[in-house]
C-alpha cells in the first residue's frame, strides 16, 4: 500500500464532503469498527463506523485542509502534518485494514 497515496486521496475526499456538504461517500472509507480520536479538540473519541457518520452529520467541518507531509510509520499507517485551509494545522495518524480506515488519530495544534 502506498500510504502517502492513501493520506493524500483521503484529504481529497475529506475537503471533497466539506465542499459538497455530503460526508457519506467519505464515512464509507471506514471499516465499520473504526475509531476516531482528538486531541486538542472537543470532540470523540468515536467507535464505529455508525457514531463517525453521526458526527459528521450532526457537527459538520467547515475548512478544508492541505496535507504538508506524509511519512509511513508501517505499510498500513502514516502519520501526515496538515493545514487547515483558514489557517491551524496539525497531525493524523491514519491506519488502513483491508483498504478501509480502522484507526484515525487527529491532533490540533
Amino acid at each position: 500500500m502506498d500510504v502517502a497515496r492513501a493520506v493524500e486521496e483521503h484529504a481529497e475526499l475529506f475537503n471533497r464532503s466539506v465542499r459538497g456538504s455530503d460526508f457519506g461517500p467519505f464515512v464509507a472509507t471506514f471499516a465499520e469498527d473504526a475509531v476516531m480520536r482528538f486531541t486538542n479538540a472537543p470532540a470523540g473519541p468515536l467507535s464505529g463506523r455508525d457514531a463517525i457518520a453521526g458526527a459528521y452529520a450532526t457537527q459538520p467541518p467547515d475548512d478544508t485542509m492541505s496535507i504538508r507531509s506524509v511519512t509511513e510509520i508501517d505499510p498500513s499507517t502514516a502519520l501526515a502534518r496538515f493545514d487547515w485551509d483558514a489557517g491551524g494545522g496539525g497531525t493524523m495518524v491514519v491506519r488502513w485494514r483491508d483498504g478501509l480506515v480502522s484507526v484515525l488519530e487527529i491532533t490540533f495544534d
